[in-house]
């Protein structure tokens, strides 16, 4: 009974290492909190929703719909779950300032969408809003990939902030940000914004 056991123990860890091919246009669950995104040749891996984080992203950005917060960072909403952050679905009609910097550009009924992470995404005042998928976006093809954005910079604290210290601060830097003239609209004014804010408040960025 014994000897018959063993090879059972040795395979289990095997099995659960699989992964069910992928197929086009899915969301494919990788456990481990993961899912993998290949819609329109996306290919980005993303927290599931329902995954759950002690804190935000460094660099997150809050935005607010209904008086409600949400964290943008990287493709992925967040919104407060008691002391901690869950992952969710944003809702139809919340503004971010900026796209993520791995998207999808599309045109589809002969409007430009943007998509990343399962979420439709238009141009809108203040930056670009969250709306319902397209009826034709199962046709769609996606235009050539842009340009990809610069990666984001590295903080070293002057003053010794903490990673607390430091992480509010850069919170406040990006609300401070979005509100210079033309930043909502143009990556680079809002980047250079940030910087801004963090070198007055002890930081250098590189």
């Amino acid at each position: 009974m014994r000897s018959l056991l063993r090879p059972l123990a040795l395979a289990l860890p095997l099995c659960c290492l699989f992964v069910p091919p992928v197929q086009a246009g899915t969301h494919v669950d990788v456990g481990i909190g993961l899912r993998f995104d290949n819609r329109y040749h996306h290919d980005h891996y993303y927290p599931a929703p329902g995954y759950v984080v002690a804190h935000a992203p460094p660099g997150a950005v809050v935005v607010h719909h209904h008086a409600d917060p949400y964290y943008f960072h990287g493709g992925v909403w967040y919104r407060p779950y008691g002391p901690r952050l869950r992952v969710v679905l944003p809702p139809v009609g919340i503004v971010v300032p900026l796209l993520p910097a791995a998207y999808v550009s599309l045109r589809i009924g002969g409007f430009p969408y943007f998509y990343a992470n399962g979420v439709y995404y238009q141009s809108a005042p203040g930056g670009y809003v969250v709306v319902n998928p397209p009826p034709e976006a199962a046709q769609a093809v996606p235009a050539p990939a842009p340009v990809p954005l610069k990666p984001d910079p590295i903080l070293y604290p002057r003053n010794g902030q903490s990673a607390q210290q430091t992480e509010a601060d850069r919170q406040e830097c990006n609300r401070w940000a979005t509100s210079q003239p033309s930043a909502l609209n143009d990556a680079g004014v809002f980047n250079r914004a940030v910087e801004a804010c963090m070198d007055g408040r002890g930081y250098s960025m590189r």
